[in-house]
């Protein structure tokens, strides 16, 4: 069953209150409860390798659309953008002639990457395993 949030962030089931005290409790089967965006965010395909693909270090935006192979550049560019604006990637832009942008990974961004690393992993260990589709459905 899951808590209502009243005015105070606190439960109103279990009295317990959020950190942040922006809402009342962690529950991402909550429809209310801002964890849902951030589930959303960190499950999308593209941010789950972009986050991948700043493991290693800062790169640019060149070098990661190469890592990421068949995502377009409206994509890639939307996909940091929600990345920066969240915490897990900052932006760096270097006064130069062309300017020189660099994508790298927060302290939160780093965190993040340890279970989609985990995930990317079981995904590529257990594909075959998995059953293939019906007719006519992308696997």
């Amino acid at each position: 069953m899951s808590a209502r949030v009243t005015e105070s962030t606190e439960c109103a089931e279990t009295g317990k209150r959020c950190p942040s005290g922006r809402h009342a409790d962690h529950d991402v089967y909550s429809a209310q409860c801002p964890c849902r965006a951030m589930l959303d965010l960190l499950a999308n395909k593209w941010s789950a390798l972009a986050i991948g693909a700043l493991e290693d270090g800062p790169q640019r935006f060149g070098e990661i659309q190469r890592t990421l192979q068949g995502v377009s550049p409206k994509v890639l560019t939307s996909t940091l953008r929600r990345l920066e604006e969240f915490g897990f990637v900052d932006r760096t832009v270097y006064p130069a002639v062309p300017l020189h942008v660099e994508y790298s990974l927060t302290v939160l961004g780093h965190s993040a990457a340890v279970p989609l690393g985990l995930l990317r992993t079981w995904v590529e260990d257990n594909l075959d395993e998995i059953p293939e589709p019906a007719e006519g459905r992308p696997r």
